[in-house]
């Protein structure tokens, strides 16, 4: 057999990078050396290399994928594999997109590693640097108290993993289910970055920790212990979870995780219903279990990278979530998380912008939860704007967000959202109104299943969490 050596470099320093790789032997066999680090995740498998690595395979011709994050250009080359001795093929990534040059630094908020990933440390140098993240966000969580390779990290930013251009810190995924099933009706699940010690409890309920185990305290009190060390908190899996709307009315969230990890129509619905009443939350994202898909968050920072500034930036709203596309936004050249203030209403002036590897089919401005403007292009476009003008009288939001045809090496399709740029008149939004009455309607059921499903050791307790339901409904009621 021949041996097939490859060296990856950056095209324009000749810098070794690393990457992940695919290989396709002559007879068609995936093939990678014997102690890789390989792919998780749908789609194409890869194996992990520092910038170097070798095979064996047969002769004929055999197909090399090379791919590092989104921020480079998948490279694809068939060699030429001799029957016998090496073939030595040196492989240069071009990077097509340079956000650190303004500013814009990507990151992971939401990442665990199960009990069956055996070389977790390997791994988490690996991902991080493969993907091209600034921010990875490694979250402990507690399910029946499996031993997720994970939560073997100390809370708190990682020395050992993290540098002045990347930062690893270990957070929390506080969380509940409510029926017999992961997905069932519960509070739901939230995110806790930068804090200092784990937040307990870390679940509650029958179905994630023990059998008489109760459904208490609610998501919020533990929000706010977060908050009280300095950490920030972003729902996720906001389809699910009954909290969500209570959390975000009381003020306990500073952004709203979407697509973690796969796109789903119900948490467009939720989060835009939240914007429609006012309550302002930047998009953010991740991956969940393990790295498997491209999504990632693109924060905003004014003074270069810190994880402070990062964080910051995060709460201020100049966020865009992709895997893969970059999108920006303005609205009378407000950029995203800015408020546009009219007090008399008028014309509003939208720009948004993009830039691709893979093409761009379709673009839309999207305006209190409507499409107000979309533009497609049958052959797909690798850069492009799109402008439109509105006039307004009434308080509201925009956001803008793109689509993609093809696929990337996970099978997922190609998409960009940024966050909103907040426009005010002075007047509520006349989507307001019914975005309330869909929180009131689900608020109200969610205590119908407190009074009659919830699970707790004492009537205080579970007086407490239909206390906040209640101060979340009258959160609602304002609004209508």
């Amino acid at each position: 057999m021949g041996i097939l050596r490859g060296h990856i470099v950056d095209g324009a320093t000749g810098e070794r990078i690393d990457a992940k790789v695919h290989v396709l032997t002559s007879d068609g066999r995936f093939t990678h050396p014997r102690e890789a680090v390989l792919k998780r995740g749908p789609g194409t498998p890869f194996f992990f290399c520092d910038g170097s690595f070798e095979i064996h395979g047969g002769r004929g011709r055999t197909d090399v994928l090379v791919e590092r994050g989104t921020e480079y250009e998948p490279l694809r080359t068939v060699v030429d594999m001799p029957e016998h001795g090496v073939k030595d093929v040196e492989i240069r990534l071009k990077r097509w997109y340079f956000p650190q040059e303004n500013n814009w630094y990507p990151g992971n908020t939401h990442i665990h590693y199960d009990e069956k990933e055996t070389r977790p440390d390997d791994r988490l140098a690996i991902d991080c640097s493969v993907e091209g993240y600034n921010v990875t966000v490694v979250s402990v969580l507690d399910r029946r108290q499996l031993p997720y390779a994970s939560n073997k990290y100390p809370i708190g930013v990682m020395n050992d993993f993290t540098t002045a251009h990347h930062v690893l810190d270990i957070g929390e995924e506080n969380r509940h289910y409510g029926e017999n099933s992961p997905w069932g009706f519960g509070y739901g699940h939230v995110m806790f970055l930068n804090i200092r010690n784990i937040v307990q409890p870390v679940s509650r309920g029958h179905i994630l920790t023990a059998q008489f185990d109760p459904d208490y305290p609610p998501l919020c009190f533990c929000c706010d212990e977060a908050r009280d060390q300095g950490g920030i908190v972003i729902w996720c899996h906001n389809g699910r979870g009954m909290e969500a709307p209570v959390a975000a009315v009381l003020g306990k969230l500073d952004a709203f995780n979407l697509f973690d990890p796969f796109w789903m129509d119900p948490e467009y619905d939720l989060w835009y219903k939240l914007l429609n009443c006012g309550i302002r939350l930047p998009a953010s994202t991740g991956t969940d279990w393990f790295v498997c898909s491209n999504n990632r968050v693109y924060v905003n920072t004014s003074d270069g990278f810190s994880y402070e500034s990062w964080i910051a930036g995060m709460k201020a709203g100049n966020t865009f979530i992709t895997n893969g596309p970059a999108i920006d936004l303005t609205v009378n050249d407000h950029p995203m998380g800015s408020t546009v203030r009219l007090p008399n209403g008028g014309a509003i002036d939208i720009e948004t912008s993009f830039h691709s590897f893979y093409p761009v089919h379709r673009v839309e401005i999207v305006m209190n939860g409507r499409v107000i403007h979309a533009e497609n292009d049958a052959e797909g476009k690798r850069t492009g704007a799109a402008r439109h003008r509105v006039e307004v009288d009434r308080d509201g939001w925009i956001a803008a967000r793109l689509w993609g045809d093809g696929r990337d090496s996970f099978d997922q399709s190609i998409y960009a959202h940024s966050s909103p740029v907040y426009f005010s008149c002075g007047r509520p939004p006349a989507e307001r109104n019914d975005s309330a009455r869909y929180f009131l309607d689900g608020i109200d059921d969610s205590l119908k299943w407190i009074d009659t499903w919830g699970r707790y050791n004492t009537d205080r307790q579970r007086e407490d969490v239909r206390e906040l339901f209640r101060r979340g409904r009258e959160g609602f009621v304002e609004l209508v």
